[in-house]
């Protein structure tokens, strides 16, 4: 099937059509009645399993080309439990420019437990190499990268790491696997907050972790019992409905995104945009081999942090808010919001300046977002 086949009807439960039980349903039950004494089955307890998180889990792996799949209850927490398959003194290498949820988590909590790690240009692989440690265990990274929009490339990152025996971890949310599968280049692990584009409707807060290896599997799985940190039945009834238009959203978003960004490239106050397939970008050969898009995000910068705080204030239609990936725009400033995390001289030199502010499209009318943004730039 193809893409918005399989997001449609890729955990139907009967091939009747005429069946009353063709979809997916909600089943709240946190418990279930063990039906024979000393035979284990699939659903005892909803921590462990639950037959909604279960199809949820189903179709987020078949749309990342994975074989398994698993629903956490924030993009973090699903960052956070698949790291805890590591020890102390594991050594990770992680891009420079990335999310700072991410930065938090490796900076102020897995440190302190013995964990290593190394932040670098991943967008230069000779400098992704060379941060590799015998005790490195997983490079890490985003593409593109939250919020400069640089591009790593995957396979020759996944190159990296089979040559020293380290697992890849890609953070596939700003694309999504309408864009972008990067299983299908070679990676280990996909991470998503599903918060974002397979939410896709600003009202879900949720993870997701695929994998193809049955290894990694059951590790990830472990720590998904273990600590819990799951996402809850209606939630993932919620995704399942939204991922249908999946194709849909993304498409439309980034229909809108050209032409948002056609109009900032002409526009005084704006100094620079930053975009996967801008010309400027140094990777844009790179990620339109390994992505059939560049995606409803982009960063821009304005003269002063003064416009900058001038265009949020200004703005009617577009709201100044974190998160990305809904039917509405949202603009943040990653220096005050997003990547607060990042000591100031660090934020600086990787570009994340008080004049930088990152744009993430919905699905409002383009034009009308374009009259938005002009207004709120000439205030």
């Amino acid at each position: 099937m193809k893409f918005e086949t399989k997001a449609i009807h890729g955990v139907r439960h009967t091939n009747n059509p005429t069946s009353e039980n063709w979809g997916s349903t909600v089943n709240f039950a946190t418990t279930f009645p063990i039906k024979e004494f000393g035979v284990e089955q699939e659903f005892e307890y909803s921590r462990v399993s639950s037959p909604t998180r279960k199809d949820f889990e189903t179709l987020i792996a078949k749309l990342e080309s994975g074989k398994y799949g698993f629903g956490f209850a924030s993009g973090m927490a699903a960052t956070s439990s698949v790291f805890t398959m590591f020890k102390a003194g594991d050594h990770f290498v992680f891009g420079l420019d990335i999310y700072g949820g991410t930065y938090r988590i490796m900076h102020d909590i897995f440190n302190q437990f013995g964990f290593e790690s190394t932040f670098v240009d991943t967008t230069d692989l000779a400098k992704v190499e060379a941060a590799v440690k015998p005790n490195t265990k997983a490079i890490f990274i985003e593409s593109p990268s939250n919020p400069l929009l640089d591009v790593t490339d995957i396979v020759g990152v996944v190159a990296i790491a089979k040559k020293h025996n380290l697992l890849t971890i890609v953070d596939n949310t700003f694309m999504s696997p309408v864009l972008q599968r990067p299983l299908e280049l070679g990676a280990d692990i996909v991470l998503h907050s599903a918060t974002k584009y397979i939410g896709g409707h600003n009202d879900i807060i949720a993870g997701a972790a695929v994998v193809n290896d049955e290894g990694l599997a059951e590790k990830i799985r472990f720590a998904q019992v273990a600590l819990g940190a799951l996402v809850s039945p209606f939630d993932s009834w919620l995704l399942l409905r939204s991922m249908k238009t999946l194709k849909l959203r993304v498409e439309k978003a980034q229909e809108n995104t050209l032409k948002l960004l056609a109009f900032l490239k002409t526009h005084p106050e704006v100094v620079k945009v930053y975009y996967p397939t801008e010309n400027d970008n140094k990777g844009k050969a790179i990620h339109e081999k390994q992505a059939s898009g560049g995606g409803a995000v982009f960063s821009f910068t304005v003269k002063s942090e003064a416009k900058a705080k001038s265009f949020f204030e200004s703005l009617k239609i577009a709201l100044f808010a974190v998160s990305l990936g809904g039917v509405e725009t949202l603009v943040t400033h990653p220096s005050t919001l997003t990547h607060t995390e990042f000591p100031e001289e660090e934020k600086v030199a990787r570009g994340v300046t008080r004049t930088l502010i990152r744009v993430a499209v919905g699905l409002e009318d383009a034009d009308d977002l374009i009259a938005d943004f002009k207004q709120a730039l000439e205030k």
